[in-house]
């Protein structure tokens, strides 16, 4: 782990799911999950907001275009949505998910609009 400053943590893929559970056992929501496409570097960056009382905390994973992360899902239900939408909207590969929607949570005609398309 390595302090980014402002409470952001940036994380391990192997550590995900022991920050996330080290945060449930201690009574803190699941805030939101953002996603973003660095084409430059071909990563996500996917953070994790946590809320507990008047205190956030973030988490950042970095991972290959290529990669998975896995889903949050059966820990914090809420994520679901985040999930599928990371899923839908930039083609990030969430394994496992509770509820997978097969990208049908938005109305788009587009494939994965927010990740520039690689040109042949």
């Amino acid at each position: 782990m390595q302090d980014l400053g402002h409470n952001i943590t940036l994380i391990d893929k192997v550590d995900l799911l022991s920050v996330i559970m080290e945060k449930k056992n201690d009574y803190w929501r699941l805030g939101q999950i953002c996603c973003a496409f660095i084409e430059s570097e071909q990563v996500y960056e996917i953070s994790y907001s946590f809320c507990k009382d008047l205190e956030v905390a973030h988490y950042r994973l970095v991972v290959a275009k290529e990669e998975g992360v896995p889903s949050i899902s059966r820990v914090y239900r809420s994520a679901i949505f985040y999930e599928n939408e990371m899923r839908e909207l930039f083609g990030l590969n969430v394994e496992h998910m509770k509820v997978d929607y097969q990208n049908k949570l938005y109305r788009i005609e587009e494939e994965t609009p927010f990740v520039p398309k690689e040109e042949n």
